[in-house]
């Protein structure tokens, strides 16, 4: 159980059941719940991204289940990576263990990004497009996950000073994960990050429709999660350290600076007209024939048109006209046929309406 009160904000203490329900007498815990509830948002966020990026709703679900999988295992192995000293791991059992707990969100976004871009290579499909698409619903899911840690009481800061700024958000605390008896007062870390996705991702969001080049919606997550992650981490009495190093604190800085930095260099490439490139070279595959894409995007599509069509290839077993083989055939004139005037005719074959 986990007591709780938010004394600044006039909330009481109230207690808190980490079990949300049993399911044929095993536990089901709040923190899994909310977490797959994250992962359910990010996934109608990117379904509904799909139609201004001009992805297939099946590629969607290639992506997403690979990203899941591969999400989960590499938050699970960044976890363990990161605790090898006093993590207890005796068996590969204790080393799987996630229902137990023990996952990094950075393990997972890392483990997912990878995954994105091994399906789209295979697939053929945009990878920054993608990821576009992809990453407003991860930084709307990590807000939703950040109460799982709430309800499990853990994942909570220093003890606030008085005379701190933040002194009004304090949380007061008792649950397994505090030390001594009775209310303790600490920085509710998990609120902190959790409020600073939301804005993000509002921000992303109004920002969306306005992006210059594919890639910016990504380097913008990154850029906005890794600055409030490396001051909001240096809050926390739980971080994973290697070394003298928190090592999410270390991971948010870098986020932050070359995320700012790849922003800034896409910008002004973007500005002179020499990031289509760039970005042709680099990342962006070719759209599947017959996808359009709305999005206001600076990449130079390009169609398969020049492929024959039936009306302009002769069939192999018909003579040519005018060949020895071939009578000559005369042709009636429009009146006699009752055809309209080659000036009046479209050629129904040679239309593009039935090509995929």
């Amino acid at each position: 159980m986990t007591t709780v009160e938010f004394p600044g904000l006039g909330i009481g203490p109230f207690t808190m059941d980490r079990v949300a329900f049993e399911f044929f007498g095993k536990p089901v815990y709040w923190y899994g719940v909310l977490i797959m509830l994250g992962m359910v948002a990010a996934f109608l966020h990117a379904y509904w991204r799909t139609k201004h990026e001009g992805i297939k709703v099946d590629d969607l679900l290639d992506v997403g289940i690979w990203t899941v999988v591969v999400g989960v295992i590499g938050a699970r192995l960044y976890y363990v990576l990161t605790s090898l000293d006093g993590g207890g791991y005796t068996s590969f059992m204790d080393v799987i263990a996630i229902w137990e707990g023990g996952l990094a969100i950075y393990g997972g976004v890392i483990g997912g990004a990878l995954a994105i871009v091994v399906v789209c290579l295979v697939k053929k499909i945009n990878t920054l497009k993608v990821m576009d698409a992809v990453a407003p619903g991860v930084m709307l899911a990590q807000a939703i996950g950040r109460w799982g840690n709430f309800v499990n009481g853990e994942a909570f800061g220093e003890p606030v000073p008085a005379d701190h700024f933040l002194y009004r958000f304090r949380m007061g605390l008792e649950s397994n994960y505090t030390e001594g008896a009775g209310m303790q007062y600490y920085h509710p870390t998990f609120l902190y990050e959790s409020v600073w996705n939301i804005v993000g991702f509002i921000l992303i969001t109004c920002l969306y429709r306005k992006k210059k080049f594919n890639g910016q919606i990504t380097l913008m997550y990154l850029t906005w999660y890794g600055f409030g992650r490396m001051f909001i981490e240096g809050l926390r009495t739980d971080s994973l350290w290697v070394g003298s190093f928190r090592i999410s604190q270390v991971v948010g800085a870098v986020c932050f600076i070359a995320g700012a930095a790849l922003l800034v260099t896409g910008f002004i490439l973007s500005h002179k007209g020499k990031l289509d490139k760039w970005l042709k070279v680099v990342w962006a595959q070719p759209a599947p024939a017959g996808v359009s894409n709305p999005a206001k995007t600076n990449e130079i599509e390009t169609a398969a048109t020049d492929e024959p069509t039936e009306s302009d290839t002769p069939a192999a077993d018909t003579p040519a006209a005018g060949s020895p083989d071939t009578p000559p055939v005369e042709s009636p004139s429009p009146a006699e046929s009752g055809s309209p005037s080659p000036e009046g005719t479209d050629d129904v074959a040679g239309t593009d309406k039935d090509t995929p």
